[in-house]
C-alpha cells in the first residue's frame, strides 16, 4: 500500500469518526473549499450547505461504516467507490439506517488528501 493510499484510508476512517463525535469541525477540514455532494432527491450542494445541515443535527447520533471498494491514484486526484452504512438515532426517536453505494473523488492540494467530489446512492 502507497503512502499516498494509506492517507486517503485514513482520511475516510478520520471522517467516520468525527461524525460519530459530532465533530463537524474536523469533517470540513477533511473537503475542498469548492466540495460538491450529489445527493438522491436534492441538489448539488457545497461546504456550507454540508455545515449547516451539520450543526442543525446536533444530539443526533450518528454511526455507520464505509466500505472501501476500489481506490484509484492518478496523480493529484483519486477517487474511491464504496459502500455505506449509516445508522442514525435522533434524540428520543428509533433509529433509522441507511445504506448504498458511493463515488468519491478526491484532490491532494499542498500535500494533503481533501474530498471534492462525492456521489452517494445512501437510501
Amino acid at each position: 500500500m502507497t503512502e499516498d493510499e494509506r492517507a486517503i484510508r485514513q482520511i475516510v476512517e478520520t471522517w467516520m469518526t468525527a461524525s460519530r463525535g459530532g465533530d463537524v469541525p474536523k469533517v470540513l477540514s477533511l473537503m475542498t473549499d469548492d466540495v460538491v455532494f450529489l445527493v438522491p432527491g436534492r441538489e448539488p450542494f457545497g461546504k456550507e450547505a454540508f455545515r449547516a445541515a451539520s450543526e442543525s443535527m446536533k444530539g443526533i447520533k450518528i454511526d455507520g461504516r464505509n466500505d472501501i471498494q476500489e481506490l484509484a491514484i492518478l496523480g493529484d486526484w483519486a477517487y474511491l467507490r464504496g459502500h455505506i452504512e449509516v445508522t442514525v438515532t435522533p434524540p428520543n426517536g428509533a433509529p433509522v439506517r441507511r445504506a448504498g453505494h458511493t463515488l468519491t473523488i478526491l484532490r491532494k492540494i499542498d500535500g494533503k488528501w481533501l474530498l471534492a467530489r462525492d456521489a452517494n446512492l445512501v437510501s
